[in-house]
């Protein structure tokens, strides 16, 4: 049975048939996901504080139930390091279709890497993993593997991607950490078997991996 929190975001985002950002990135971390540090508001001194707090720089995007593609929209800006440039950011946003708040949340570093799922109607629940970020299109290394998944089955994951020497310490780079992907991705794999036909896709992209850990940078739920 699902999480009473996880059932009532999925309830009240079923009006606009996705899930806004911010109650994503707090379904992952009830999942037992790792995401970022953030604030959502439509009061400008509550995220301009926000930032304050956590140190700039920092990233804002727009929340909009109207804006799904947020890049596309110019929804997203990354590396804003002053109040003024975060102030900016926030009367440009709230022009923007069904402005409901802005994101801002801290600045990740690590590889970009994609974790996502969408359900197969002959197959059920898949899981995809691989290289993200903008270039997912480009060199489309990506793994699949039918859900759910299993501790063992994530290192086989990593070691069928063309670009694991990479994740593993390539020429001196410190290696990701093996522990905090295999614990992303097996709750990623709980939560899909939760939240079954209530869903038709999910997208993180990217999610930064790096020693330290794996974080969710981006995060797109689309509701069946």
């Amino acid at each position: 049975m699902l999480n009473r929190e996880i059932a009532d975001i999925l309830s009240r985002s079923k009006e606009w048939g996705w899930v806004l950002e911010p109650d994503a990135k707090r379904l992952l971390s009830l999942a037992g996901m790792d995401v970022p540090a953030f604030c959502c508001s439509n009061e400008l001194p509550e995220v301009v504080g926000f930032a304050e707090r956590i140190g700039y720089p920092v990233v804002a995007k727009v929340v909009s139930p109207k804006v799904v593609h947020k890049t596309d929209a110019g929804g997203v800006v990354v590396g804003i390091d002053s109040n003024a440039a975060l102030e900016e950011v926030f009367h440009r946003f709230s022009a923007l279709d069904g402005f409901r708040g802005m994101l801002v949340e801290e600045t990740l570093s690590g590889v970009e890497m994609i974790i996502g799922s969408k359900i197969d109607y002959q197959f059920g629940p898949v899981i995809l993993f691989g290289i993200g970020g903008t270039g997912v299109e480009i060199y489309k290394d990506t793994t699949i593997r039918m859900a759910p998944i299993e501790p063992k089955e994530v290192t086989s994951m990593l070691k069928s991607l063309k670009a694991h020497r990479l994740l593993e310490g390539y020429r001196g780079a410190e290696p990701i950490s093996l522990e905090k992907l295999t614990q992303n991705l097996i709750a990623f794999s709980s939560l899909i078997m939760e939240l079954g036909e209530a869903i038709t896709s999910i997208d993180l992209n990217p999610v930064f991996c790096s020693t330290q850990g794996c974080v969710v940078g981006d995060a797109r739920i689309m509701l069946t």
